[in-house]
């Protein structure tokens, strides 16, 4: 890797660090992107590398929310272990699916994640957005644990955007709590979906201590920022952002014809939108809007 690629791909991984930061998770979505399009690495080496960019930089993120008592340990390791078993099938799987396929089923989650950003956290059915404790329903949280770390050992996406809800509204969790313990899950999971991959794949190990290094640095420094910028405009404006480089990377990976098919399509859906909300009540698609939140 030349210097120069070097130099840039250390500046954006600090970026997605901050992003991490600010965030509590998403940022990790940009990473495997980064990895295949800056730094030049192949599909199979960029995830199983984001997995280790993750794990690292959740499991130093848990350590400072436990210090602040957000972290449920029972609730986290019960989730976590299921995680890695299926984070590990996962990876399993993922070192040997052609790049391609991998790159698409990545992009696809970027824009799965793109959407959960711009729209928001559900609220709970009494419409508060607030759980109550409750106790842990093991069974199912096994069940999720096993489908959210097999996600992330396949794609090598943390799974962030996945793991708190279930922790929320699953096994009850307060939101501060349940962000805290999905950094613990996060981490366990990452880790054992890299586990699997390196059977198949080798990596580039100085390329990943300075990608580490630069996204723990941003997301430390992100961590001292949350509290200055409003977190729900910072989700949507990244989740935006998540959406547009999740369609980039699909016109990459897919045959010609798609590809194209899919910028237009997605460039008259923004055309659209963007025009009904500058009509705002004359605009017959209001409704329809107004229900996506």
């Amino acid at each position: 890797m030349v210097e120069f690629q070097l130099v840039l791909t250390v500046g954006l991984a600090v970026v997605v660090g901050l992003a991490l930061g600010l965030l509590g998770g998403g940022g990790s979505i940009l990473m495997v992107p980064l990895l295949a399009y800056v730094a030049g690495a192949g599909p199979k080496e960029a995830v199983a590398t984001s997995l280790v960019v993750v794990g690292v930089t959740s499991l130093i993120s848990a350590a400072v929310h436990a210090r602040k008592g957000n972290v449920r340990w029972r609730t986290g390791l019960v989730f976590g272990a299921a995680g890695m078993a299926g984070a590990f099938l996962g990876g399993l799987v993922g070192g040997r699916v052609p790049g391609a396929v991998l790159m698409a089923a990545f992009a696809l989650m970027m824009v799965a994640t793109a959407a959960v950003m711009i729209r928001g956290r559900n609220k709970t059915p009494d419409g508060s957005g607030k759980v109550r404790d409750g106790e842990l329903p093991v069974r199912r949280i096994v069940l999720d644990g096993l489908v959210v770390g097999a996600v992330t050992g396949l794609v090598g996406a943390g799974g962030g955007f996945l793991v708190v809800p279930a922790l929320a509204l699953l096994g009850g969790l307060p939101m501060p709590v349940a962000v805290g313990t999905s950094l613990l899950v996060i981490a366990m999971k990452s880790f054992a979906g890299l586990a699997g991959y390196l059977t198949a794949v080798s990596l580039d190990w100085p390329l990943v201590a300075a990608v580490t290094a630069a996204a723990v640095v941003g997301s430390l420094a992100g961590a001292l920022l949350t509290s200055r910028v409003p977190e729900a405009l910072l989700r949507k404006v990244f989740g935006v952002f998540v959406l547009v480089m999740g369609v980039f990377v699909l016109t990459q990976e897919l045959p010609a014809p798609l590809g194209g098919i899919l910028v237009a399509g997605a460039a008259v859906v923004a055309a659209l939108t963007g025009i009904c909300r500058l009509l705002g009540e004359r605009c017959p698609l209001v409704p329809a809007l107004r229900a996506q939140g």
